[in-house]
């Protein structure tokens, strides 16, 4: 085991895949929030934007000029943001306990508030597949209290993953058997999904398949420090865990912890961004970091 600036290697495939040659420090970009999750950054308009949960908005970093401003605020105690297929904002809004689209004029509609008949938890993350498809978690972390979102009985009685079909826009069950099922991601070629379970400390792995169903499950790995967030790929097929011991996780295809990116607080939520796509940009308890990197993210899904 080694260290290098913000790096900390645990495995020497860390050093050879050159994971390490990046910014030896962190880059604050913005101090002052609650909770920071939701990191997204937008190629468009070089912004990113990012989730203050507790103080129920959405703010706005300029990569241009450094700037940071509110983007939207009430904002329904957002979490995760993503973009979809035409460039539009997804957000998981855990207060509202819905999932929103914000369109191009600046209205907002609704994907997803219910299943079958009965209100959500509060979703948390969301991932676009290729057909177009929303799929996100539902965990109660919005209803536990009224720190993230207001304090309410479950209706469904369980945390799930679900996904929002872009031809008639139902909302299906595809996992469930969480404990707290939060960032979920898919993998290159959009063949495999993978769920964080924060509660669980693990990341589970599923096979999917062409009608929107999943099968599968196992655990693709536990969090030895820490417990689960958000998760990201690299183009090298790398998963990169945000992890709630002051760190960001690096993880080999084949499972094994590699290394990880020291930060100073908890980390929540991870993403790649820049011109490049090699950035990292860190949601971490009251700030947002930077760190440009020697590695590339993933590719948004053909």
């Amino acid at each position: 085991m080694g260290e290098g600036g913000v790096y900390e290697v645990f495995d020497e495939r860390f050093r050879t895949g050159r994971c390490d040659l990046g910014d030896r420090r962190l880059e604050t970009l913005y101090e002052g929030c609650r909770w920071v999750e939701g990191p997204l950054y937008v190629p468009a308009g070089r912004y990113l934007l990012w989730s203050d949960i507790p103080n129920d908005r959405l703010l706005r970093w300029d990569e241009t000029t450094g700037a940071v401003g509110v983007f939207r605020s009430p904002a329904g105690h957002p979490n995760g943001n993503t973009l979809d297929r035409e460039g539009r904002l997804i957000t998981c809004e855990q207060g509202n306990r819905r999932v929103t689209r914000t369109e191009h004029d600046g209205s907002v509609t609704v994907l997803a508030d219910r299943y079958q008949g009965k209100r959500l938890n509060s979703p948390n993350d969301a991932a676009v597949a290729a057909d177009g498809a929303v799929w996100f978690s539902d965990p109660d972390f919005g209803i536990v209290s009224d720190y993230e979102g207001h304090r309410a009985e479950s209706e469904i009685g369980a945390c799930n993953v679900y996904r929002v079909d872009p031809a008639d826009g139902e909302v299906r069950l595809v996992a469930d058997g969480f404990e707290g099922p939060n960032g979920l991601v898919f993998s290159a070629e959009g063949r495999r999904l993978y769920v964080s379970d924060s509660r669980a400390n693990h990341i589970r792995a599923f096979d999917v398949h062409e009608n929107g169903t999943l099968t599968g499950g196992e655990v693709f790995v536990a969090c030895a420090l820490g417990s689960f967030d958000n998760i990201r790929f690299d183009d090298a097929g790398r998963l990169w865990a945000a992890a709630m011991d002051g760190g960001v996780h690096c993880y080999d295809p084949d499972g094994t912890l590699l290394g990880r990116v020291k930060v100073p607080e908890v980390v929540a939520n991870i993403r790649f961004g820049g011109p490049r796509r090699n950035r990292l940009f860190i949601a971490a308890t009251t700030s947002v970091y930077s760190l440009v990197m020697s590695v590339t993210g993933l590719p948004p899904l053909p």
